[in-house]
């Protein structure tokens, strides 16, 4: 049995002090410190008066430390899994891009190989952004490669796949929607120009999910407001990279005014680039130039982000004034739930998963843990 004492634990509706976490593999006990029996444990840690928190879920991630999901191999996925936990990741989706099918199955069987994982952030399937999804609003997909929505092709694959990007406004027939939602995978609107009316259409089918909100897709206009009108007039969950370069901080504060916050998951959509220095890099077999903490194509088009969860729950912080607890659960409890696992992961409670994270004020991580183990120390 391990301990982490002298800590402020973040609950979804408040923050529990002056108690002790009491852990294996998973939480077993969360007591009071009067109640803590020093002698019962093998290993303490001393939060020194920092913030635990359950471990964060990235939902939509393409790449860091110098790899990518499309490259297919274990290695990628190993050292992006490993990198993670500095950022207070312990859980993710491998996010994929608009590629040709074989090289897309490539790294849907490299995402199925390595789900059970041995060391870092866990892998809990993946995220499938592209390629079914809009010409004029592919933003950094590669155009080529996009065809309209048929499940025949991911089919094989419905067991990896959590959540698939579509645009509603192309031919998507019925069979494709109830398909995904048999499957337990979450049709996410994004990559489109689909109307107003066209989009809650589709989410009267059954999408729930909106990805990355304002980027690629036509802009909110009073007389048209589209897919960013939909997700406003609904209780869809959004994506937000609150990097202050996708999305203004003026604009993270109407999204948290706006939206329920239990609606709103902080993504990063990082690349390669994430956790490397600025330069040459690449996304989708495109080149990407990073200068100034700002990725782009060699035409300007924005392509992913370098955004760390650590750094993305800060902004919002600091951008919008929400409470601690409500951007904490943006990152931990709403992606839980809507992969259907948080009886499992997503909060300190007994008999879960022990994937905590420890971090101060400025949310610096300083400890993370999976499923019990210390996987990162600053």
């Amino acid at each position: 049995m391990q301990a982490i004492i002298n800590g402020k634990i973040i609950l979804p509706q408040k923050i529990l002090e002056n108690h002790v976490i009491l852990f294996d593999a998973t939480i077993k006990h969360v007591i009071p410190r009067k109640e803590f029996k020093p002698k019962s444990c093998c290993r303490i840690f001393d939060a020194h008066d920092d913030y635990i928190a359950p471990g964060f879920i990235n939902m939509h991630i393409h790449g860091c430390s110098g790899f990518d999901v499309m490259d297919a191999q274990p290695a990628a996925l190993e050292i992006m899994a490993q990198s993670l936990t500095s950022t207070g990741v312990t859980a993710f989706l491998p996010t994929t891009m608009t590629y040709d099918f074989p090289k897309i199955y490539k790294a849907l069987e490299n995402i199925r190989t390595f789900m059970p994982g041995k060391w870092g952030a866990r892998v809990l399937g993946c995220n499938l952004e592209g390629p079914f999804i809009s010409q004029e609003f592919k933003g950094a997909q590669a155009a080529k490669n996009i065809i309209p929505a048929n499940f025949d092709k991911i089919e094989q694959y419905a067991d990896v796949i959590k959540i698939i990007t579509i645009a509603p406004e192309k031919f998507v027939n019925d069979d494709f929607f109830q398909l995904c939602k048999k499957n337990g995978i979450v049709i996410s609107l994004g990559h489109s120009g689909a109307s107003y009316e066209e989009a809650m259409t589709a989410i009267d089918k059954g999408a729930t999910h909106i990805t990355h909100l304002f980027n690629a897709m036509t802009p909110f206009h009073h007389r048209y407001p589209g897919l960013i009108g939909a997700a406003f007039d609904s209780n869809v969950n959004c994506e937000l990279i609150a990097d202050n370069i996708h999305v203004h901080p003026a604009v993270q504060r109407l999204v948290y005014k706006t939206k329920n916050s239990s609606n709103i998951v902080l993504v990063t959509d990082s690349m390669r680039a994430c956790l490397q220095k600025e330069g040459v890099s690449e996304l989708g077999g495109q080149k990407v130039f990073v200068r100034n903490k700002i990725a782009t194509l060699k035409d300007g088009t924005i392509a992913g982000s370098i955004l760390t969860m650590d750094r993305a729950v800060m902004n919002f912080i600091t951008n919008t004034g929400a409470p601690l607890t409500e951007v904490v659960s943006m990152v931990t409890v709403n992606p839980a739930k809507e992969l259907g696992l948080y009886d499992q992961i997503g909060s300190i409670s007994q008999d879960k998963q022990a994937d905590m994270v420890i971090f101060d004020n400025n949310i610096n991580i300083k400890t993370t843990f999976v499923k019990g183990v210390q996987t990162f120390q600053k």
